[in-house]
């Protein structure tokens, strides 16, 4: 049962893989063309082909490569440092500095900082400034958020 696991993972994905960039790169080229006189560059088709053929070309390598030994599981870190993640995109549609200011406080607790001082200095400091650096001189305005809509008024 293992082996042909190993043979699935080893052949049968990465031509999978390829199989479903082949069929995006050929269906590419039903893309509308630019008329040369407007073309400043790639025609939309190319982009996705070469990206495709990048795909399918690593995913030769990974069924003709030399086998990997199999990695170790993820750390409790990664996985809680990915949860913190999916935390930040759904705080961030309440506030994106917010989200930020608690997104880095607690990575940064996370990884084991422990002084309240740079903790608060990574909560607070870091997204006043980002926020006042795109803000004031790049004239960038954020969505409106709790925080921001306290700053526009």
């Amino acid at each position: 049962m293992k082996a042909a696991r190993d043979i699935a993972s080893r052949y049968w994905l990465p031509a999978g893989i390829a199989a479903f960039c082949a069929a995006v790169f050929w269906s590419a080229n039903y893309f509308e063309r630019v008329p040369p006189i407007l073309k400043r560059g790639i025609q939309p088709s190319d982009f996705p082909q070469l990206v495709c053929g990048l795909i399918i070309f690593l995913s030769l390598l990974l069924a003709l490569g030399k086998e990997a030994p199999r990695p170790k599981p993820l750390a409790r870190e990664a996985m809680l440092s990915m949860a913190l993640m999916a935390g930040f995109v759904a705080a961030a549609a309440v506030d994106l500095f917010l989200a930020l200011g608690i997104f880095a406080a607690s990575l940064s607790a996370l990884w084991g900082e422990r002084r309240a001082g740079v903790l608060l200095g990574v909560g607070v400091a870091l997204p006043a400034c980002v926020f006042l650096l795109f803000d004031q001189v790049f004239r960038i305005r954020f969505p409106r958020g709790v925080l921001t809509s306290i700053w526009y008024g």
